[in-house]
């Protein structure tokens, strides 16, 4: 059973993202204020759920969310800041985004760059304990998912609409095959022999 809240303050937002550890692609994230003592029988971390399920639980997610939002950050701000930088843009960008200016910010993780002068609270594995960082993941996964299926029709290749960028078999020998697109990451390691760019 997940924690509807950390601080019972009512605009409470969680925070997660989605692709930190892919190939190609933005990383996304997402911050969510779900209602005070809200419940949901399936909402959980986005990697317990099944496709079908992220899909339904995204619809609800938006319908009942107080508010809701999603930044990203390029994979050309990811090769010029590094991941962890670019994720703490991505989630500062989704926060920044909110209807409603939060009272409190619980992310899901162990670090976390400060946001303005709101105070959060990092926690590890926090997308399997509280509902709104569960709901930032599905809704960051759903929308990147989406985003690279979308690309994926472009960059027919590399077969993203399957693996939406990460670092699979199929993606690493397509990459050695047709070389490097546009939406992949220089400074990350894309075939195994290689040595980061920077």
């Amino acid at each position: 059973m997940l924690y509807s809240t950390y601080t019972s303050l009512p605009f409470e937002a969680g925070i997660d993202e989605a692709g930190r550890g892919c190939l190609a692609g933005p990383v996304v994230a997402a911050a969510v204020i779900l209602p005070l003592n809200y419940t949901h029988p399936l909402l959980n971390d986005s990697k317990k759920l099944s496709k079908i399920q992220r899909e339904a639980i995204r619809e609800d997610i938006k319908r009942d969310a107080v508010s809701w939002a999603i930044g990203e950050a390029s994979p050309e701000e990811i090769d010029e800041i590094n991941i962890l930088q670019a994720t703490y843009l991505a989630m500062h960008r989704a926060v920044e985004a909110l209807a409603n200016v939060p009272a409190h910010l619980i992310v899901d993780g162990n670090r976390f760059k400060q946001y303005k002068e709101v105070p959060h609270t990092c926690i590890i594995k926090g997308d399997a304990k509280y509902l709104s960082i569960a709901a930032a993941s599905v809704l960051a996964k759903t929308y990147r998912d989406d985003k690279m299926a979308a690309l994926a029709a472009e960059f027919a290749d590399y077969g993203w609409e399957q693996n939406a960028g990460y670092p699979t078999i199929k993606h690493r020998e397509a990459i050695l095959k047709e070389g490097v697109s546009p939406h992949h990451r220089k400074s990350f390691r894309l075939l195994p022999e290689q040595l980061p760019l920077f």
